[in-house]
């Protein structure tokens, strides 16, 4: 009995450690996507999305919370931020595929936050 109480008490510690780490982790990608979003995309978008900056009043830059934008597929808002449009530029040379679908992540996510 003794011996069962200390390999639960073993395993217990292993997925607790897991969790930890999976959560560090998924907290450091969240990080990295907003300080991303703040880089290339805020001077425009503004910080919550909704283009009410100086440059985005200038360029006309749709609400990214809007239905209009939100409406889009994944893959269309992944191309837009891919491959650029108009005045903006596209970031997957410079940040990758992987930055990219987490920007497309990130904006579903401002939505929410309207």
């Amino acid at each position: 009995m003794l011996k069962y109480v200390k390999w639960v008490t073993v395993a217990l510690a292993i997925i607790t450690m897991a969790a930890i780490l999976q959560s560090t982790t998924a907290s450091g990608t969240v990080m990295q996507v907003q300080n991303t979003y703040s880089a290339k995309c805020a001077l425009c978008h503004a910080a919550d999305g909704s283009g009410n900056t100086p440059k985005g009043k200038e360029l006309k830059m749709k609400d990214l919370r809007s239905p209009e934008v939100q409406k889009m597929s994944d893959t269309e808002m992944y191309k837009l931020i891919a491959k650029g449009k108009k005045k903006m530029p596209g970031y997957e040379a410079s940040l990758g595929k992987q930055a990219c679908n987490e920007l497309v992540v990130y904006v579903r996510e401002l939505a929410k936050k309207k």
